[in-house]
């Protein structure tokens, strides 16, 4: 803060040289003095002159007086340090005290009232250097401040508040300072000012709302209008109920009121058992006619001449209660029950038993009878009992029973906890950890079995090269093969339901594929069967393998027909669905977002309620033994999922059932690269030439693998696991191409790989698995890699063997 001192005539920098103040302290002789004195002295002559009769004496006397009146004068001008003592010194004191805050405009006045100094903030505010009080305030202020200076001089400090000068709000403090404290330093701070509407919206909505809520005060504030701006929970839950509470900002106030002939005032919506209030209306500003109004509403004292027992006011708080809770007679008779309770005992509206045991299974009637029996009757202590309600799923429920007195009639308090919901969401985690586990079960059961199957058509493959149609063993050879490319077709099924298999994903739109397969669907379903097929517009594209999602509407059809044996209508339908449509479906597992659906009807037997959740397991079936491999959704199921899309079936017995697809459309925008259907590759010949480094963990994969490239021409070496690899190749002249296995013990593959691609980067690498490709790619993650999916043929080994030299020739041709 810069200190500023005002001028004065004779150079001193405490002392200011305007005129004394309306605050000055009398410190010498004034002009009205001087007149009293005077006339005092010609009274004191007049007096003397008729007392003496003597004018000598009398004129005398009266140039004593003018000559001793002179002398003073004359001394306190020649001398006027001795006179005021110290007060000509800088208080340096004072100056501490002035200077002390950089936030503060400080003034400094003294006895006289004149400015001493005051510091640059002090300016800002008021215009330049003004003498206290007299400062530009607006009102009284002006009148506030110079009280508050009287009361410094007099008490040591003074303090006026709401002082307003433009756009400012000040508050001041006065204070008495300095070594004789004959100076008052003035210190102002602007204060912030509150809105008052803005401050009880804020805390209507926060604690100070919930705890005027549990003092029973229902507070709101409402607008000129008559509509509701906030209010707090008390308020809300009596006014509007849970369930409208969230929604309660512009509403009209007056609805939610009513008053009886007697003039007593009421919530709406509680009806006849309604708790009558008291309502104070506290204007926020009287002279606004505009302004908004906070009303605060109690209940009113209720007592039993007008308002009945004490049972029924109870019966009214526990309606507002979310819980559900009843009251039961020492006979066992319901006598209350809130709509919580019915809720959770899924009552029908209308519909309320007489007993309690009514709303359980009648294994639980004697149980519950027995614990009420006893409550009603005994100490004030309650009870939980495990029961299941009726026309129910027979999950128990907890049931708390109270005894309680003092209600009149009313003995006995039970509470329901609404479960539904959680049982639900319960059951849907176990659902969806079931076939978390499952297909993690299938997709390592399905590598294991790829290794067998594998071996399996080598050997098959090996032995028809030896055998020719006719032979005695050629028939049974092919037998051999086909049923282990019924098995392979079947491991494709598991990896499909994990979601463990190498999709091929392209743009595409749902009624072109459709299309595709409408000919093979006519086929398959029969001529008792007729085929519907219904496009909406607007459709937008999918990005998806075309071959999975031909598969999933063969695997849908083949359901439906079956379902239909004595003949019906398959219909295939395709719309789009909006974002806005999703958030109406109010379903929590979809994303609010755009997408295509595929709907699959049938006018069939339906599904029974009890197996509709399981329909998606694998090996699931309800189809005759030998009919059936219950793999058919499950495999829908896991390419739907892969594709980033949902399935829902829906069904009623005797009605048919639908099963919905919901495949996000695809954004041009997007990250995601469009892919374009992969032309076809020429066919690669089966022979060739080079050596080859083989590297498998089973015996019997790297046994038929060695053989097959050994009869296509290719020189072989082999290593059973990676680190014997790495030997392998360190006592190798010329490695054309590695074959290796991805998941091996020790070392894998990819990290074999690594290491030798540091010795050659170049060195061409093709790579097989029993697991699919997608799942495999961020383990692998190696740049110029060939990928061969187990179980593979001999044919289909060399071919892979033919084209990973083929492209590494390329590539090296085009450097």
């Amino acid at each position: 803060m810069t200190a500023t001192s005002l001028p004065s005539t004779d150079g001193d920098f405490i002392r200011g040289a305007g005129d004394p103040g309306p605050l000055a302290a009398p410190t010498g002789l004034s002009r009205t003095d001087m007149i009293l004195l005077g006339g005092v002295a010609l009274l004191s002559v007049a007096l003397l002159l008729w007392a003496t009769r003597d004018g000598v004496l009398a004129a005398g006397f009266l140039a004593g007086l003018a000559v001793a009146a002179g002398g003073v004068l004359l001394v306190r001008r020649l001398f006027p340090a001795s006179v005021a003592g110290e007060a000509a010194l800088p208080d340096w004191t004072m100056l501490r005290q002035a200077v002390n805050h950089d936030d503060v405009a400080i003034a400094v006045t003294d006895r006289a009232g004149r400015m001493v100094c005051a510091n640059d903030l002090f300016a800002t505010w008021m215009g330049g250097f003004v003498t206290p009080p007299g400062l530009p305030f607006e009102g009284r202020g002006a009148e506030t401040l110079k009280n508050a200076g009287r009361a410094a001089w007099r008490d040591g400090e003074g303090r006026a508040d709401d002082l307003v000068v433009g756009p400012l709000h000040l508050g001041a403090q006065v204070t008495r300072t300095g070594q004789a404290e004959d100076y008052l330093v003035w210190r102002f701070a602007a204060v912030e000012r509150l809105d008052l509407v803005t401050e009880i919206l804020r805390h209507l909505d926060g604690p100070a709302g919930r705890t005027l809520g549990q003092a029973g005060v229902m507070a709101a504030l409402v607008s000129a209008e008559g509509r509701l701006r906030a209010a707090n929970q008390a308020f809300l839950l009596r006014a509007l109920g849970e369930d409208d509470a969230r929604h309660y900002n512009g509403r009209d106030v007056a609805p939610m009121l009513r008053i009886d002939d007697a003039g007593a005032l009421y919530f709406a919506r509680e009806g006849d058992r309604a708790t009558p209030l008291r309502m104070l209306q506290i204007p926020l500003a009287a002279a606004d006619s505009h302004a908004p109004v906070l009303l605060a509403m109690l209940d009113e004292e209720i007592g039993p001449a007008d308002r009945g027992t004490a049972q029924a006011y109870v019966e009214t708080l526990l309606s507002l209660l979310p819980f559900g809770l009843a009251l039961v007679d020492r006979d066992g008779r319901f006598l209350y029950m809130n709509r919580a309770f019915v809720r959770a005992a899924n009552l029908g509206e209308g519909k309320m038993p007489r007993y309690p045991g009514d709303i359980v299974v009648g294994e639980d009637k004697g149980p519950l009878a027995d614990m009420i029996r006893r409550h009603s009757s005994g100490q004030q202590v309650g009870g939980d009992l495990s029961i299941r309600l009726a026309g129910q799923s027979g999950e128990p429920v907890s049931m708390r029973v109270v005894g309680v007195r003092g209600l009149g009639e009313a003995a006995v308090l039970l509470s329901l906890k609404d479960s539904s919901e959680e049982s639900r969401l319960k059951r849907q985690v176990a659902q969806a950890s079931k076939m978390q586990a499952v297909g993690q079960l299938a997709g390592g059961v399905a590598h294991d079995f790829n290794n067998i199957l594998t071996a399996i058509l080598g050997a098959c493959d090996l032995m028809l090269m030896r055998h020719t149609p006719g032979d005695s063993d050629y028939d049974d050879i092919q037998q051999i093969r086909s049923n282990a490319n019924r098995a392979a077709s079947l491991t494709r099924q598991l990896l499909a339901f994990s979601r463990q298999q190498t999709l091929r994903p392209q743009i595409l739109q749902l009624p072109d594929v459709i299309s595709e397969v409408s000919h093979l669907l006519k086929r398959l379903i029969g001529e008792t069967v007729t085929l519907s097929v219904h496009h909406g517009r607007g459709l937008g594209a999918v990005r998806a393998d075309p071959g999975q999602l031909e598969q999933v509407i063969m695997n849908l059809a083949v359901n439906a027909r079956d379902a239909m044996p004595g003949g019906g209508t398959l219909t295939i339908e395709t719309y789009p669905v909006s974002a806005a449509d999703v958030r109406q479906m109010d379903n929590e597992f979809m994303p609010a977002a755009d997408y295509c659906a595929l709907k699959v009807s049938d006018t069939g037997t339906g599904i029974a309620p009890d197996v509709l959740p399981k329909i998606f397991e694998p090996f699931f079936t309800t189809k005759d033994v030998g009919k059936g491999t219950g793999l058919g959704l499950s495999t829908v199921y896991g390419i739907i999922k892969q594709s980033a899309g949902f399935i829902f079936a829906d069904s009623q017995p005797g009605q048919g059932t639908s099963f919905t697809i919901y495949l996000p459309v695809h954004r041009s925008g997007s990250d995601t690269p469009v892919v374009a259907a992969p032309p076809p590759k020429p066919k690669k010949s089966q022979w060739g030439s080079g050596t080859i480094l083989l590297v498998e963990d089973e015996d019997m994969v790297r046994a038929v693998a060695e053989r097959a490239l050994t009869r296509a021409g290719y020189t072989v070496v082999t290593a059973s696991q990676g680190e014997e690899g790495l030997e392998r190749f360190a006592q190798m002249d010329k490695v054309d191409l590695i074959i290796s296995d991805v998941v091996m013990p020790t070392m894998d593959g990819p990290a074999m790989v690594r290491a030798m691609r540091a010795k050659r980067p170049d060195l061409p690498v093709l790579f097989m698995s029993g697991y699919a490709e997608e799942q495999l790619r961020q383990s692998i993650n190696i740049d110029d890699v060939a990928f061969l999916p187990k179980p593979f043929s001999v044919a289909q080994l060399a071919e892979a063997t033919s084209a990973a030299l083929d492209d590494a020739a390329h590539r090296a041709k085009n450097g």
